[in-house]
């Protein structure tokens, strides 16, 4: 078996090794440092959580242990895409480099500029920084990037996501030709293989793992519900969490939970507090030193939940991360991967559970295809009712069955009527108004005594004032019936009336 003793490194750096309690190093470690220390370009490919910091880190510092900088012309730069993993590579170098004399330089968003810039002033031999804030100094003129020796592009799919793309092209621009360049990514997007193209010389590929895989060492699970109502679905999806976190009990002892907007971030953090639970959000809008006070809460242990966006799916080591809760389905399968790999980290065994409701269907069937296995359905109690799909179980109200009418043709005769069924004619017009042929002449022995009522008093109406209210409905429908020009009107032209001069020949009105 590979030893750190066996890859050639500098004394002082494997000193630092065994003091921080390593003695193998990883299959992306023993496969990228050999090609390293020889000075060639390496492309490495391994999914996260397999020491993909030390790959670099280490060739970094024994080749560097030799010479010294220049003010403002740092001798290699690292970039990284988030604040979280350029503040956890300079930590890596603090580790490893402590018996070896290396400056460094870390330039990220939310610290000052003047403070950034008085260590470059001094000269440093590594500088760690984000594409943004590089660019920032190199525009300011305070920073010369002609005497790179080592480039190290890091997460290099993450920069494909945020956008970061271009910023690298440019450096690499500025940056000399016959520099070394080391590059590793977790995923190999179109993009990011024509990039290494581009600006990699006969790279070696390292790749240890199937890309986008998971450790098999992280126990995965989804969860399905359906919300009751549209506008609670949020706060179920809250409640469902809720439960999960209470369903593991004592073995979650840290999570992180990640959701795919800023906004839903502070909304679950707030709940979760509301609620009792020990959490605190972590995203892009916050300040950079509350940030580093979140997560250093969360390493030290007095956060037990950290709610996250993607900016921590990527450089948040914390060995010993419990669970990972996926409040939200990403919309790339991709960062399943990243988020999930939060846990389970050098060997040690964890769990991700992944919220999933109907508008997410879609995103996860792209994840189980990019894992290519199928995650397994988990149900918890309490949720029964919102997993099922009738209606009455969601508390929904079964649709009402449509009546059909039977619509009175226009100018249609009365007797019409009278022939349609007589669940139709009730429906059209009262009972009381009904024709008297569709009632017997003497009503039955066996009616109820309101019927006989009614009949009684219908009876007692007297005869004319029922025939002068017929007469006066057909008035008014035959009045309405040639207003509207009807079928029955057999009135054509200009009707009887025609004035006498119409009739009059020529010859006759001249006589006239």
């Amino acid at each position: 078996m590979t030893k750190f003793s066996d890859l050639n490194l500098n004394p002082k750096v494997l000193k630092a090794i065994e003091e921080a309690g390593y003695e193998t190093p990883t299959p992306i470690q023993a496969g990228a440092i050999p090609p390293a220390l020889e000075g060639k370009d390496v492309l490495g490919i391994a999914q996260t959580g397999t020491g993909k910091t030390a790959s670099f880190t280490l060739p970094m510092i024994t080749s560097l242990a030799r010479g010294r900088a220049r003010a403002r012309m740092p001798r290699s730069l690292v970039l990284c895409p988030t604040r979280e993993l350029a503040a956890q590579v300079a930590e890596n170098f603090d580790t490893y480099a402590k018996y070896v004399k290396l400056t460094k330089a870390l330039l990220i968003g939310g610290v000052s500029f003047k403070e950034q810039e008085q260590l470059i002033d001094k000269g440093v031999d590594v500088l760690i920084a984000t594409p943004g804030r590089l660019l920032d100094h190199f525009e300011r003129g305070k920073l010369i990037l002609t005497d790179v020796k080592v480039m190290v592009v890091d997460e290099a799919d993450r920069m494909l996501d945020m956008g970061f793309i271009p910023d690298i092209e440019r450096i690499f621009s500025l940056t000399p030709f016959t520099r070394q360049t080391l590059f590793f990514s977790a995923t190999m997007a179109p993009e990011i293989e024509r990039i290494t193209n581009t600006f990699l010389s006969n790279p070696e590929r390292i790749e240890v793992a199937r890309q986008a895989t998971a450790s098999e060492t992280i126990e995965q699970g989804a969860v399905f519900f359906k919300a009751s109502r549209k506008d609670r679905e949020a706060s179920e999806k809250r409640d469902v969490l809720r439960k999960l976190i209470e369903h593991e009990g004592d073995k979650c002892t840290n999570a992180i939970v990640f959701c795919n907007r800023k906004v839903d971030v502070d909304i679950v953090a707030k709940s979760l507090v509301k609620h009792g639970y020990n959490a605190a959000p972590i995203h892009g809008d916050l300040e950079q030193s509350q940030r580093m006070r979140t997560l250093e809460g969360f390493r030290d242990g007095s956060v037990r939940l950290l709610i996250a966006s993607d900016v921590a799916a990527r450089g948040l080591d914390v060995p010993s991360v419990s669970h990972v809760f996926n409040f939200d389905v990403p919309g790339h399968a991709e960062d399943y991967v990243h988020r999930i790999g939060r846990t389970g980290r050098a060997g040690r065994e964890g769990k991700a559970f992944t919220i999933v409701n109907a508008r997410d269907e879609k995103n996860f069937e792209d994840v189980e295809k990019l894992m290519q296995r199928e995650i397994p359905r988990i149900e918890l109690p309490g949720v029964q009712a919102t997993t099922a799909d009738a209606p009455e179980a969601a508390g929904e109200e079964k649709p009402k069955p449509k009546r059909t009418r039977t619509r009175k043709p226009r100018n249609a005769p009365k007797e019409a009527v009278a022939e349609a069924p007589a669940e139709t004619v009730a429906e059209q017009q009262p009972a009381q108004e009904q024709p008297t042929q569709a009632q017997p002449a003497e009503p039955a022995a066996s009616a109820a005594p309101e019927a006989e009522a009614a009949n009684d008093s219908a009876d007692k109406k007297p005869a004319r004032s029922r025939s002068r209210s017929r007469k006066t409905t057909e008035q008014r429908d035959e009045n309405r019936s040639s207003s509207r020009g009807g079928r029955d009107n057999n009135v054509v032209g200009m009707g009887d009336h025609m004035p006498e001069f119409i009739a009059l020949s020529f010859d006759e009105r001249r006589a006239s």
